[in-house]
Parts: structure tokens; sequence; C-alpha cells
């Protein structure tokens, strides 16, 4: 049996990990460092970090895999193949070749379409009909390498970062354990991505949830379902930050008004866009709760008329 070291951090990679124990030696785990996180700013350990812990898996956490300390901890353990999911960090030259059958990323989306890091966002704001998993063998580019296999799924009309990333790190599992065995007898060999339709998901920066209320009403609503639930998107009114958490299919008909200013159509509340109305269902004002936008206009009825910046 194959000797498997894995390589990932956030919850998406834990179906990955956590269909692999079952079914593979894996005999270690490399995930990112213990990062201060929430009130206090505790250190937290990774998700996969847990996953390996409760399985009795020794767990390396390099600050950087391209130090050369990094690279003999990973030379040390002598695997046969690395298993990459949501890892964190770019796998240097000298890592790739450590293992005799490579590297092997689970990767969220069609490839060549969304390579980089935030692939699930990236397919719900362009409007993308599909998203899935993809296979593939890893090579010193940015997902650039072979792929190996791909499952393709159909994006709900209401598809959120969040509910893309549920159904596809179980897909990621699913498909790595049926494409493994294959790839380890040689029986499927890598296949190069098509040179056509290669499209880039870069890190996405908190400060992109900021609402441009000059964009399309089309356009706001997928990013407000992209970005949830991280980083969320948000406006100001008041001089106080306002979240959006949800908004219904935007329409396409326009009012009279400004860019930005909240209005009612139609027994609704509606915002003003570049092209079209947005429609907020749920929103939470800076120190508040959540709420749905109806129990927020009761508590500031003020609200309709306000322009949103």
């Amino acid at each position: 049996m194959a000797k498997i070291v894995f390589m990932g951090t956030p919850e998406f990679a834990t179906p990955v990990l956590q269909a692999l124990i079952q079914r593979h030696d894996v005999i270690g785990v490399v995930t990112q460092p213990d990062r201060p996180a929430g009130r206090g700013n505790q250190l937290h350990e990774s998700p996969i970090k847990k996953v390996a812990q409760s399985a009795g898996i020794p767990v390396f956490q390099p600050e950087k895999l391209r130090r050369k300390e990094a690279i003999a901890e990973l030379q040390q353990w002598q695997p046969d193949v690395y298993i990459v999911a949501a890892f964190g960090q770019i796998l240097p030259q000298a890592v790739l070749d450590i293992p005799p059958y490579g590297s092997i990323n689970v990767h969220a989306s069609l490839l060549p379409r969304w390579r980089g890091a935030a692939p699930l966002q990236a397919a719900i704001r362009a409007g993308d009909t599909q998203s899935g998993i993809t296979i593939m063998k890893m090579d010193a580019g940015l997902d650039t390498g072979p792929m190996l296999s791909q499952r393709a799924i159909t994006l709900a009309p209401d598809e959120t970062g969040q509910s893309l990333h549920d159904k596809l790190s179980v897909i990621g599992g699913e498909l790595l354990i049926e494409t493994m065995p294959h790839y380890l007898s040689g029986e499927l060999q890598p296949q190069p991505q098509p040179e056509e339709g290669v499209t880039y998901a870069p890190q996405i920066e908190k400060e992109e949830g900021h609402i441009d209320w000059t964009k399309s009403a089309i356009d706001i609503e997928r990013l407000v379902r992209a970005f949830t639930p991280w980083p969320g998107t948000f406006t100001s009114w008041d001089g106080k930050l306002l979240k959006i958490l949800k908004a219904q299919p935007p329409q396409s008909i326009s009012a009279s008004g400004e860019v930005g200013q909240v209005v009612k159509h139609q027994g609704q509340i509606a915002v003003i866009t570049g092209d079209g109305l947005f429609l907020p269902t749920q929103v939470q004002l800076e120190g508040k709760k959540a709420m749905s936008i109806e129990d927020f206009l009761r508590g500031y009825p003020q609200f309709i008329d306000a322009r949103l910046a």
C-alpha cells in the first residue's frame, strides 16, 4: 500500500483526509501553523490538524515549505505520494520531487477554468452554471498540472460560497478515492489541461466585500452569494457598517432615484443600482444582530430613501 502524506488546512480538506484515512496508509499530515483568531487572538488549530490528531497521525506545521529544514523533514517520511487539498502554501519543486508518484491536488473547479486560490467564489460571481472538482498532478505552476479526473455539478440558482464549498468538499473526497487506485497502478495517465478557457481566481481580500452600487443588481446579488459566509458583503449607512447577508433574485426594472438609494417598490425594499433593483432580505447593522429587512425597517423607518455608500 502506498504511503501517503496529506497536505491541507481548512474545513474544505477534511472530507478528503477522512476518506483517505479510511482506505489508505496516511503516514503524516502537513498543515499550516496554528494562527491567532477570534476574541483574545488565541491560537487556533486548523481543522485538518484536529482530524489528524484524532486519528493519531503525525502532524508537521512548517511556516514555509521552501525552507531547507522543512524539506529535510518531509524527506524523512519517505512518502510515495502527496495528496494536497487547500493547503495554503505553494509547493516548491524540491518538495514536489520527493515522492516517486508526485503530488496530487484536489482542486475545486473544472480546470483550466478558475485556477488559483478562490475558485468557488469566482464561479458564483461570474454566473457560471457549473463547477466541480479536478484531480490533477501538480507541477511548479499555479494549478497548471495535467489532470487525472473531473466531476461536474450544476450550480443552484441560490448557490452560495458555503453551499458550494460543502458540496465540493464531499465530492473531492469521493473522486480522489475513485481515482487513486487507477493512478497508482499506472492504468490512469495524467492528461494536459486544455490550452483554451484558462481563467484565474486570485485570493480574496476582505475589502472586496464593499458593495459598489454602480454595478448591476445581478452582479451585486451574485457577490452576496459568493461571499457567504466570508468575507461577507457590506455597505455604509448613517455612518455605520451595514452587512447585506441575503437577497432575492434581482429585478431588471429601474426606479426613479439615485444609485445606492433605498426605495420601496411593489411593497418590497430595494436599492437602486447601476442596472436594476437589488432586493436585500437579511441585513445586520454594526453592533446589532442579523435580522430580516422587514424587522430592520420597523426599527429604522428612516432607512427608506436613505443613500447607501
